[in-house]
Parts: structure tokens; sequence; C-alpha cells
């Protein structure tokens, strides 16, 4: 309802209560009626004044009744006004929030252009330093390739170092061995000594008949060398059982010397007497060496070279202990082949060379053989199926020891190629 039809409404409504209370105080001043013992007169004063306070009462009980906006401003105003000022003050307080959120959204926008220059730093800082990591990448690949390089040179240097330490080793013993001999040899040239002024004159007597026999040397020196100096002329393995054992291995050892010696002095004739000497102080100490537990390899060799014509071979025996050289399956050297090494030719030279390598390596474990014992048809096969290889193909050849080897013992090797 309109404000001015409610305005309208009241005045109507005020204007016929009004005449009904006149209409009605004048019926009771008329009529002299008394309520609660007043006079008359007082008593329609009474009557007017409930008439007009009715007349209030319905007025706004109509305005209320019909205007929401009023019953809201007349009851529910203080809490209104409250609200309002709660209102007002949360506006207050969102409008400092929003003051400190823009100053806090400009900072922000300060730090992201500063973080925006930063990341584009960062970003051309990351690129470096992906530059660098490819570099240092390429860098650890090539120091990785030389780590492999060295380590596998490493391995190459440690296959050779040890028979260097093995024989290091043999030597060492070898070397103790030779320091008693000397100490023996040194109290022997004492006792020598001794005899020497005897011995002088026994050189004296023989001054005469060796200017003759120099003229004799001097004439065969000009022939042909018939054994050479340090040659074999009997080797043998010598294990005692028992102590009276060792001079008949010996006396055993020198008659074969003396035969291979007639054999090769004197061919053709018969072996019937002694033309090898050897000194009595050496048999001695062989006998007392020998003596020892363990086995050894004795070897009688030529003391020098003996031309045609010469009647006595001075000897001397050479003592060594019996160890294992080699054993089944060991590779003893090897070679690789590159993919351009394939002329029949060149393929045997490498061929030899290996084998000249197996052989210094068994002479450094300690073998007393010349050679190594090698199958001709299978090295000649072999070298016909490498040069016959696809071009291009590298081939490692390898010197295999085929059976175990002490140090008298010959030594066969095969030859054995991986692709």
């Amino acid at each position: 309802m309109s404000g001015w039809l409610l305005i309208l409404t009241l005045l109507m409504l005020g204007g016929i209560l009004s005449t009904l209370g006149d209409r009605l105080g004048s019926k009771v001043g008329k009529a002299r009626l008394s309520l609660f013992n007043l006079r008359p007169r007082k008593t329609a004063v009474v009557i007017t004044a409930l008439t007009g306070s009715l007349i209030s009462a319905i007025s706004l009980g109509l305005m209320l009744l019909v205007s929401e906006r009023l019953r809201v401003g007349l009851f529910e105003l203080d809490q209104l006004q409250e609200r309002l000022r709660d209102g007002r003050q949360a506006l207050s307080r969102s409008q400092a929030d929003l003051q400190r959120s823009q100053g806090d959204l400009e900072r922000n926008r300060q730090e992201l252009k500063t973080n925006q220059q930063a990341l584009k730093v960062s970003r051309f800082e990351r690129n470096r330093a992906l530059e660098g990591r490819q570099a240092a990448i390429t860098s650890e690949r090539k120091v990785t390739q030389a780590l492999s390089q060295a380590q596998r040179r490493v391995e190459d240097l440690r296959q050779v170092l040890q028979p260097l330490q093995n024989q290091r080793r043999r030597l060492e013993a070898e070397r103790d061995r030779l320091t008693k001999e000397v100490r023996g040899r040194d109290a022997e040239i004492q006792r020598t000594e001794k005899q020497l002024a005897g011995v002088q004159t026994r050189i004296d007597a023989s001054a005469k008949e060796l200017k003759e026999l120099e003229g004799k040397v001097i004439a065969l020196r000009r022939g042909d060398v018939l054994i050479a100096s340090g040659q074999p002329l009997a080797m043998g393995r010598i294990k005692l059982g028992r102590q009276e054992d060792g001079r008949q291995a010996i006396d055993t050892l020198l008659q074969q010397a003396n035969a291979s010696a007639f054999r090769l002095l004197l061919p053709g004739q018969k072996a019937d007497r002694q033309i090898l000497l050897v000194p009595r102080s050496d048999i001695e100490r062989l006998d007392q060496a020998i003596r020892k537990p363990g086995v050894w390899v004795v070897t009688i060799r030529s003391a020098a070279n003996i031309l045609r014509g010469e009647q006595r071979v001075l000897a001397f025996p050479d003592l060594r202990p019996n160890r294992s050289v080699v054993r089944r399956g060991d590779v003893l050297a090897r070679t690789v082949l590159d993919g351009d090494v394939r002329s029949p030719e060149e393929v045997r030279s490498r061929l030899n060379l290996l084998l000249a390598a197996a052989f210094t390596q068994v002479q450094r474990q300690g073998t007393l053989m010349d050679g190594l014992q090698v199958d001709g048809a299978d090295f000649n096969r072999l070298g016909l199926t490498l040069s016959q290889r696809p071009e291009g193909v590298r081939a490692t050849v390898e010197a295999v020891a085929l059976a175990n080897a002490d140090t008298p013992d010959p030594i066969a090797v095969e030859l054995r190629w991986k692709p």
C-alpha cells in the first residue's frame, strides 16, 4: 500500500473515530453515567480520553499491519543501526584491507617484474650450465675412454709383470745359491793357493811343451767348431732315494756326456776312452749339492769351443733345481693380426715372431731346452687359413702349451686362432 493512501485512510479513520468518541462522550455526559465512582463529567472525560487512545492504538495497529517498513523501523531500528555501524566498520576494514591488498598487489607486481628478470638471467645461466654440463659429459666420456685404455694397459702390464716377478724370484734364488757356491769356492781357492806353489814347478816344466802346442792350437783354431762353448753334452733329472746313489748318477751322466762328445768330436769311432775332462772339485761339489732334498737337473756343458782335430773336451756341470716351467693350457704369448695383414709372407713372419716370443717366455720361466716343439703341418695350415680370412677381420693368435713341462722337459706348443 502506498504512503498517501495510508495517510488518507488514517485521516478518515481518525475523523470517524473522533466523531464516534465525541458522540459517545456526549451520550455519557447526558446520561450522567458514573464509572469507578467518578463524577459524570469526569467520567465523560475518561471516556473521551479512552476513545482518543483507542483511535491512536487503532491507527498505529493499522499502520503496523499494513506497512512492513514501519514494523521494521519501529521494532528493529536499534538492530539495524547496530548492523549499519558494523557494516560501516567492516566497510572501513575492507577498504583498509583493499588498500593493503592493492599495496601488496603493487609489490607483487614489482616482485613479478624482478622475478621475470631473474628468470631471464636464470634461463641464461641454465643454458650456460647445460652447455657446461654437456662439455663436462663429453670430457667425462673422453676420460672414461682414456681410463679404459689405461686399465687395459695395466692388465697387459700385469700379464707381462707376473712372469718377470717369477723370473726375479728365481734369479734371487739362483743368486743366493751362487753366493753360497762363491763362498765355497773362496774356501777352495784358499786351499788351492797352498797347492799353487807345488803346481808352479809343474807349470815351469810344462812351459816348453806349451809353446810347442801353441803352434798346433793356432793351426787348429782355423778349423771348424764341432762343440760350442756352453753346449749341453748330457742332461738328467736326479732325485736321490739313498745317499750312495748320488755318485752313481753322476758317473752315469758323465759317461753319457763322454759318449756324446765322442759322437761330435770323433764320429764313427768307438767311445773306448775318456776324452771328457771335468774338474774333480766340480764333481765333489755336485755330489754334495744333489744330496739335498729335492729334484735336481744336472747338465754337463762344454767349457770352450772345441775345434776339429782336438782330442780333449773340457766340461763343467750345471746344477739347477727342477721346477715347473709351464702347465697345459698356459698362454705363453699372444699377437693380434690386423685386417690388412693377409699376405702369406706377413702372416708367416708374425707367426714366427709369436713363436720367438713364446720361446723367450719359457726361457724366462727356466727351461733348458733350445727350442719349442711345433707341428709343422699345423703351422702351415694355420698360416694358410689366416692369409685366406676375409678382408678387415682381425685375428688374435695365441701360443698355448700342450702339456706340463719341467726344467729339462721339451715344450710342445700349439698355435690357436681366435677370430
